[in-house]
């Protein structure tokens, strides 16, 4: 079943490339999507995978804004 992504409520599309080596998985977070989140070394990434086969990514902090929050899916999380 495809996909289907209203443009009107996108600011950035992009792809990025997953390196493999032998157990380790490692993914590169595009500059912007940095930026836009405010994201430090050490903050995480919660990843939701639906059942049908949808994933979202919500940036948990370490420290500082989301910390210790609990965030809902498709909450604006954007640092102020």
């Amino acid at each position: 079943m495809p996909m289907q992504v209203n443009l009107d409520e996108v600011e950035y599309i992009t792809e990025t490339s997953i390196t493999i080596r032998g157990s380790r998985r490692r993914i590169t977070l595009p500059k912007e999507i940095v930026n836009h989140f405010g994201l430090e070394d050490g903050d995480r990434i919660m990843w939701i995978l639906f059942k049908d086969d949808r994933l979202i990514l919500v940036p948990k902090r370490i420290s500082g804004q989301y910390s210790g929050e609990s965030m809902r899916v498709g909450e604006n999380s954007r640092r102020e």
